[in-house]
């Protein structure tokens, strides 16, 4: 009887859909710690990280989407004041809801979030759902809201992928190609999370993504995770040296 061949763990299949990550240990480390004590003493201060109330965080998450953080800091409180809680939004007719965000525009997701307010109130007696798995499942919202509430509102150890946090981490650790790289990214924001710190880390991440590795301009000899960043290393190497004053009067 022929014996049959033990496949090895590096040729076991992988689950569908979970990329195999290969990320050193150090690197890694490195980055953690350096964009968490940068966070600690550079992050912005926004009135939706003064509450861990998953309402206040939810409204603050929708109205981020596809809205610059300063027209939000002006709609947000106003919007709060007319609706502190998602039972007194899920009470309000649409119409009010709608005069409510005017000003905001994209009002399919002020309709989501009038939705949501009403999923909570009614079948979950007015209590958020504390993980991601669960809060996907309400009304117009996606992994990355998802994610958000549970590390923001709940500490939840949950990965969010926003454009800044996508761009950070593709400098960072390298994303690959166009085929593959968001699930890739989504893999790279999970392992990056340390355990327990998910609220500062995802917060430093953005922030950092919002003011220094911008899309355009990245500020890579200012950047605090420089050390650690594959792209931020090359393009310090790399840049041009400014000329003398001679030279620039050439």
């Amino acid at each position: 009887m022929r014996s049959r061949k033990r496949r090895s763990k590096a040729d076991a299949p992988r689950r569908r859909g979970v990329p195999r990550l290969r990320l050193d240990a150090v690197q890694l480390a490195t980055f953690r710690r350096r964009l968490l004590a940068w966070y600690g003493r550079a992050g912005r201060d926004l009135p939706w990280r003064r509450t861990r109330d998953p309402y206040a965080i939810l409204v603050s998450e929708i109205m981020l989407q596809q809205t610059q953080v300063k027209r939000v800091l002006e709609y947000y409180p106003r919007f709060l004041a007319r609706y502190p809680t998602a039972e007194e939004l899920a009470a309000a007719s649409a119409g009010a809801v709608r005069e409510a965000w005017q000003g905001l525009g994209y009002y399919r997701r002020a309709e989501n979030l009038h939705r949501t307010a009403r999923e909570v109130a009614e079948r979950c007696g007015g209590r958020f759902p504390s993980t991601p798995e669960e809060l996907v499942r309400l009304p117009g919202i996606g992994r990355y809201t998802a994610g958000a509430v549970a590390s923001f509102a709940f500490g939840a150890d949950a990965a969010i992928l926003d454009t800044n946090a996508a761009r950070v981490l593709g400098r960072v650790f390298g994303a690959g190609r166009s085929k593959g790289r968001t699930a890739r990214l989504w893999a790279l924001a999970a392992a990056a999370i340390p355990p327990g710190r998910a609220y500062p880390f995802n917060q430093g991440i953005m922030d950092l993504g919002a003011v220094i590795c911008t899309a355009r301009r990245p500020e890579c000899p200012r950047c605090p995770v420089r050390p650690a960043c594959r792209t931020g290393r090359v393009a310090v190497v790399t840049a041009p040296r400014r000329r003398g004053r001679r030279a620039a009067q050439r």
